[in-house]
């Protein structure tokens, strides 16, 4: 977690971070762009389950369970949205308040921090005209205001779905992707899938994250009842994240939700963000391995 926190800081210092599009999120190493931001994702899970371990006894007590968190968690979305990049602060959030709900947070103190959260990224968005645009523009990607700038990514995106239609254009037949629809390898392809394998892919790839999220909770669920607390947040943890940032990808892609540079796990082009990915897949099948040894008489 710490080491995240340096690589935040790091990747705002010229000459160490690369910018890229008015951003300053990646650090060059290479043979690859590092995202620090993705890191911090998967160290949050690590963090925030290991803290509701350690404050177990204290966890109907407001300002001893959920302080230090929610300082941890402002610190980290500080140097994010100096990046800026207010699409992984809202996945780190969410990620720190799923743990802290599933390790047995009194409701009402999480429904007062989800309450805090909303207003605190209400203001962001008030207070910043770029943001506000990008709210406009996502209400009518078609007003020749928006449809040649902020709106223009989301308007090619819903063409692309269009095309595609129930069965799609085939395989390679994507137009949109020819330059057309920005980020078309990251951030919107599910639209490029959409309009390649139609409503039938669209559908497909959904429930195959509904299904990964499922079984990730799943998992989760089961190391906890089998007494491995930590091991079964850590699972869950990874699961809101998997199924959170897809669902904003997803969202994005269809026009149900404001534009967001986020990525669709596991298939949107990015060496960091792939490499963490399959780390933390990794993570959740060495909980299964454990807890399949423990329910078959076995040690961990």
């Amino acid at each position: 977690f710490i080491a995240s926190l340096v690589l935040l800081i790091a990747v705002l210092v010229p000459f160490i971070g690369k910018g890229v599009n008015g951003a300053r999120r990646w650090i060059a190493l290479g043979v690859l762009n590092f995202q620090p931001s993705e890191l911090a994702k998967f160290a949050v899970v690590l963090y925030a389950a290991d803290y509701m371990v350690r404050k177990m006894e204290v966890k109907e007590h407001f300002f001893r369970a959920v302080m230090p968190m929610g300082i941890a968690v402002a610190v980290i979305g500080l140097l994010l949205l100096a990046e800026p990049d207010m699409g992984a602060f809202m996945v780190i959030a969410v990620i720190a308040m799923g743990i802290l709900f599933l390790g047995g947070v009194n409701a009402r103190m999480f429904f007062l921090i989800a309450a805090i959260l909303v207003v605190a990224f209400g203001l962001m968005i008030a207070l910043s005209d770029w943001r506000r645009e990008r709210i406009f523009a996502y209400l009518n990607p078609w007003d020749e205001r928006y449809s040649m700038g902020k709106g223009y990514q989301l308007s090619h995106s819903l063409i692309a779905i269009g095309r595609g239609e129930i069965f799609g254009v085939g395989l390679g037949g994507s137009v949109e992707k020819l330059h057309w629809l920005p980020e078309a390898h990251t951030d919107f392809l599910l639209a490029v899938i959409g309009e390649e394998f139609g409503l039938i892919g669209v559908v497909l790839v959904i429930g195959m994250f509904l299904w990964m999220t499922r079984r990730l909770m799943y998992i989760g669920r089961q190391a906890i009842a089998l007494d491995r607390v930590f091991a079964g947040l850590v699972a869950q943890g990874l699961g809101i994240w998997m199924g959170f940032q897809s669902f904003i990808n997803m969202g994005v892609n269809l026009g149900a939700l404001p534009t967001k540079g986020l990525t669709l796990p596991l298939m949107s082009y990015g060496g960091s963000a792939i490499l963490i990915n399959l780390i933390a897949i990794a993570v959740v099948l060495r909980i299964d391995y454990e807890n399949r040894q423990l329910m078959h008489g076995g040690r961990v």
